[in-house]
């Protein structure tokens, strides 16, 4: 099977054209392919497909082999693919997720796509579809305890669901211990992607992030999205942001009209190759 990983601000995927080759079992795929000592080492696979509907699909699977609705920086990834490797040669382009199709407007240079625009789309707010098991119909600045300590948490859903709470300080959070905690919180009937976030300025905000199934990851382009938005409703931050990532930096704003969120950010090839077949549980290459 030949695969290309792909890394937008070091949020780093394995990726299979699936307009050629063929995986039967894509979760079991997704497991062997991101381990970092034994496999290629990702935050995860993503296959990229055939659409009626646009110029591809995308499918997602974390690195613990669950399925995901959206990754923002993979979406990126995924347009900078298709337009390079001649799938498409269009500009803007449009990608099918588990969140509608999305366009990105590509940024090119000498030939090749060193950046792209996602319209994310509006940003889900009702608790009941983000999905949260709560009475309130919003989770703005909702209170929790979570390993006996009080938090306070604003949620929302870019496609997948964002859990978001603001510190003075990130680096000094523990995110490996209170990551997987609020994750699999019972408020979080399919787990939550997790977010602390440092507050610089109204533009601009330090971030880092447990992602669903995925763990402690170098950026998270749906999140930074969340954080835009959760900015804004906490009256913390304004509707154009820049979001500096372990990984580097995304652009963030959040139209007046609330109907869309906008992430700017860079999309690299870093290598291809090919994975061998008796080590995925996939058929046909």
């Amino acid at each position: 099977m030949q695969f290309t990983k792909m890394q937008g601000i070091g949020n780093d995927y394995v990726y299979v054209n699936c307009f050629e080759e063929s995986v039967e079992q894509p979760e079991k795929l997704a497991l062997a392919v991101a381990d970092r000592h034994f496999g290629i080492g990702s935050d995860g696979l993503i296959l990229i497909c055939p659409s009626e509907q646009a110029e591809a699909r995308m499918q997602i699977f974390n690195a613990d082999g669950s399925e995901a609705e959206m990754c923002g920086n993979g979406i990126r990834c995924v347009a900078k693919y298709v337009y390079e490797h001649g799938i498409a040669k269009k500009n803007p382009l449009k990608i099918e997720t588990g969140n509608g199709i999305l366009t990105i407007e590509l940024t090119i240079e000498h030939g090749k796509v060193a950046a792209g625009r996602v319209n994310m789309g509006e940003p889900i707010l009702e608790a009941a579809k983000i999905p949260m098991a709560i009475d309130d119909t919003r989770a703005i600045n909702y209170q929790i305890e979570v390993a006996g300590l009080p938090m306070t948490l604003t949620c929302l859903s870019m496609g997948n669901p964002h859990a978001i709470l603001f510190v003075d300080d990130v680096a000094n959070v523990a995110i490996e211990k209170l990551g997987p905690v609020i994750e699999n919180h019972r408020l979080f009937p399919q787990r939550t992607n997790v977010h602390w976030v440092q507050v610089v300025g109204r533009n601009e905000v330090i971030m880092r992030t447990w992602e669903r199934g995925a763990g402690i990851t170098l950026a998270c382009g749906t999140g930074a999205s969340a954080v835009g938005v959760a900015g804004v409703l906490t009256e913390q931050t304004d509707r154009k942001i820049t979001a500096h990532l372990p990984g580097g930096d995304l652009q963030i704003e959040w139209n007046e009209s609330g109907n869309c969120v906008y992430m700017t950010g860079p999309a690299v090839e870093v290598f291809s190759g090919t994975w061998p077949e008796t080590n995925s549980g996939q058929a046909g290459s």
